[in-house]
């Protein structure tokens, strides 16, 4: 995944202490080394002292291509979301009207494959007090319509009793979750693959009530519309 940033100012950064560490450019590295440093040293123990000095740029520096050590977060979070919020519209425009189910398949599988690519695990912080504390402009709201467009997709696949027994809202909360399980597996050195993307989708449209002949009708639309989504075939 390509690491891009939202800077603060369109200068070049000062003179590094060090050289070059990699081919990334700095505000690349600058997210790759706090990537790093908050999830593994935790985001309210790192300091942009450490970034920088990790990366090897004077820490005045690291402010010539963000704000702060919150920008570097939002930043990063946003890249656990951005991927899959930004190809909500074409999934519903493209699906099968007469395969309703494979818009939310689809859904699961490229938000797996988000969370599957995000650098360093970084979506586990968020629900970290130290975080969830912090000043996430742009992430939230992201995190916010994507649950929408997961309660609207299950909405409309959903069995009798299932609508019957909760909400839209409720159901994308449940849908989002069910997708998130690939954060727990990525923590715990699990593997998230092809079959682990496929069973995790399978298993949104059960939560929904869908019955296995239409889960294997979505699947099949939805993985010759992953190729296209993406330019691979559905594997994170």
């Amino acid at each position: 995944m390509t690491l891009s940033a939202t800077r603060s100012g369109g200068r070049a950064g000062r003179p590094r202490v060090e050289g070059r560490r990699s081919n990334l450019a700095p505000s690349e590295e600058i997210l790759e080394s706090a990537a790093r440093l908050f999830v593994n040293e935790g985001f309210a123990a790192t300091s942009t002292r450490d970034i920088a000095e990790a990366v090897g740029i004077r820490q005045a520096s690291l402010y010539y291509h963000f704000k702060g050590k919150d920008g570097i977060l939002d930043e990063l979070l946003q890249m656990s979301v951005r991927p899959s919020l930004d190809k909500v519209e074409k999934i519903e425009a493209e699906c099968p009207a007469e395969v309703p189910e494979a818009a939310l398949y689809l859904l699961a599988l490229v938000d797996v494959r988000t969370l599957a690519r995000a650098p360093h695990n970084i979506a586990k912080l968020y629900r970290m007090p130290d975080v969830t504390n912090s000043e996430v402009y742009q992430f939230q709201p992201m995190l916010q319509e994507l649950t929408r467009a997961y309660g609207r997709l299950g909405a409309q696949i959903a069995s009798p009793p299932v609508a019957a027994t909760i909400s839209a809202k409720q159901l994308g909360r449940i849908l989002i979750e069910q997708v998130e399980t690939v954060i727990r597996s990525r923590s715990d050195g699990d593997n998230v693959g092809h079959a682990e993307a496929h069973a995790i989708a399978a298993g949104c449209l059960r939560v929904c009530g869908v019955p296995q002949d239409r889960i294997d009708r979505a699947e099949a639309a939805a993985s010759d519309l992953m190729a296209d989504l993406v330019g691979e075939r559905s594997t994170p």
